[in-house]
């Protein structure tokens, strides 16, 4: 047993332009980065395309919103969804492969394939909700992993633990209803998109956890001592699905948190614990945000050598 680690090359082909954070370079660092002899034991894989990729995306998607993303994919030179969501000639083909990837892991891990999986996809999906792209967004990746995952292989309890310094105003959205998927968020406060307030409880399924500017960590990890982590274990899920942005670190020039690798390498071994205990180990984690390279790249590995070694 052991972690997966998901790339592809053509997720180099979603390009953003000049200037964009969400980059191509992004996936570059963390692959030299995971190319390092001490994760030689890493399992590569690579997703790819099928008919059947549509039926999972449909689970969060409506058809006529799908539709108008990929109708909407230019021949050449870019189309703005948005100020911040860019299209390309090779984009359609990355965020297809984005879905396939953390669903392919779903089956992986489900089957017993593997311990844990890391996904090094883009565009990154938590932002996108079930009708509106956005925020780098197209498709929700982890929301579609976690229907998938209850869809076809029947697990009740799902927990999404989304530390993107952002809020997932996407995944919140797409199970705001949904007792059975549980979605904690912890993210700088005000900040894009404006939502993740700890008044949006859904059904008594959404707790998120504002951070204020400068946050440190200690605050962070008493935030999740103290209400993430007692959350999960009441909860007692089936499967972990982490939006695993690393936008939270201090050089990161989208935000203000101010957390190291080491917070990113503490957090996922305590993740990882309760995992054990209540999901058989089982965890998907799926790249989200991460703006400044060296700093990606470093909380990356720092969070994947912890996945191989626990």
């Amino acid at each position: 047993m052991a972690t997966l680690y998901y790339h592809h090359a053509d997720f180099l082909n979603h390009d953003t332009g000049l200037g964009h954070p969400e980059n191509a370079d992004r996936l570059r660092y963390i692959d030299k980065a995971l190319s390092a002899p001490e994760f030689g034991k890493l399992l590569f894989r690579t997703p790819s395309l099928d008919d059947a990729l549509q039926k999972k995306i449909v689970l969060i998607h409506p058809q006529l919103y799908i539709d108008s993303i990929m109708n909407a994919i230019p021949e050449q030179d870019y189309q703005l969804l948005d100020n911040d969501t860019v299209l390309s000639p090779g984009t359609g083909v990355a965020a297809l492969l984005a879905v396939s990837a953390v669903c392919e892991a779903v089956d992986n891990i489900c089957q017993k394939q593997a311990d844990n999986a890391f996904c090094a996809i883009r565009p990154p999906g938590h932002h996108a909700e079930p009708q509106k792209a956005m925020g780098f967004c197209l498709f929700n990746n982890v929301a579609i992993a976690a229907a998938y995952a209850r869809e076809y292989y029947q697990l009740e309890r799902i927990a999404i633990i989304d530390f993107d310094v952002h809020h997932g105003n996407g995944t919140q959205a797409a199970f705001y209803q949904q007792a059975k998927i549980l979605y904690i968020s912890s993210h700088e406060m005000p900040n894009f998109p404006g939502t993740g307030y700890p008044s949006e409880t859904g059904v008594g399924n959404i707790i998120n956890i504002p951070l204020a500017a400068g946050t440190g960590s200690h605050e962070f990890r008493q935030n999740y001592y103290r209400h993430v982590f007692p959350a999960i274990k009441h909860f007692k899920p089936e499967l972990m699905l982490l939006s695993a942005g690393f936008d939270a670190h201090k050089d990161d020039p989208l935000a203000s948190i101010m957390l190291t690798e080491q917070d990113y390498a503490w957090l996922t071994g305590e993740l990882l614990e309760i995992a054990d205990q209540y999901a058989s180990g089982r965890i998907i984690s799926a790249l989200e945000g991460g703006y400044n390279l060296n700093a990606l790249a470093n909380s990356v590995a720092a969070h994947v050598k912890v996945l191989l070694e626990y």
